[in-house]
């Protein structure tokens, strides 16, 4: 791909060029490929057919997952997160040492690679919660918990400029990724205020199907606010939240 430079940028496609606009900027590429009949069809592009099909179910299984966090998501994810999060679900197929190459899925693979990811690049849990926190996932009782002790906010919480308020947030959530459905339960602290004054100790419980064949995922994130005149503000529409996968079971 190229690059456009000049005053006017170009959208569309003339002759065999594309004009288009992305993140990076205005770019520009050729327009080209092999036919995909042929892909569908060529032994020659065996390995291809069968790295389409795992990141086609990769991207199905991020999916799902997103959707289950949505509600701690709207918040909590920078613009590549889907993309970031696509790449992490094709390293859990790729673990699946059972099926064949094209055949490798989630559930036979390692969902426990999924722990420690962030949603939010800009905003990371591990560089903005330093308060210690206890998690736990009981398959038999279908309990994901997190504890955190009191802590002063100002102290444990890098908190960026403007911030007021802060809300520690969790979710916790048990994934069929073969019939793509899912089961989820959250829990948040009321908005607390920012400051040298220790909070109490906070636990929550998010409950999912008790002996559960599924994997199970537990998301902690916090959300900042901004007070004025008496109201709560997003601060800077999430773009600082972060929310991490702080511990996953799989099977």
């Amino acid at each position: 791909m190229a690059r456009q430079k000049g005053i006017i940028k170009l959208k569309g496609t003339i002759g065999d060029i594309t004009f288009y606009k992305t993140k990076d900027g205005h770019l520009a590429r050729e327009k080209g490929g092999i036919d995909a009949s042929r892909i569908a069809s060529d032994p020659a592009f065996q390995r291809t057919r069968e790295n389409g099909s795992e990141f086609g179910r990769a991207g199905k299984a991020g999916k799902t997952l997103r959707t289950a966090l949505r509600t701690l998501l709207l918040n909590s994810a920078d613009s590549r997160m889907v993309s970031r999060l696509t790449q992490a679900m094709v390293k859990v197929i790729q673990a699946d040492m059972t099926n064949e190459r094209g055949l490798r899925n989630v559930i036979d693979g390692e969902a426990e690679l999924l722990a420690g990811f962030e949603f939010n690049i800009g905003g990371k849990l591990g560089t903005t919660l330093f308060a210690p926190f206890e998690v736990a996932i009981d398959r038999v009782l279908g309990t994901i918990t997190v504890d955190l002790v009191e802590f002063i906010p100002a102290n444990m919480i890098a908190a960026p400029s403007g911030t007021t308020h802060f809300k520690i947030i969790s979710a916790g959530t048990e994934i069929d990724f073969e019939a793509e459905t899912f089961v989820v339960s959250s829990s948040e602290t009321d908005i607390l205020p920012w400051d040298s004054n220790p909070t109490v100790a906070i636990s929550h419980s998010n409950p999912v199907t008790p002996n559960s064949v599924s994997p199970l995922f537990l998301a902690l994130g916090v959300e900042f606010y901004q007070e004025v005149n008496g109201r709560m503000y997003p601060l800077k529409n999430g773009s600082y939240n972060p929310l991490s996968l702080v511990q996953v079971s799989g099977l």
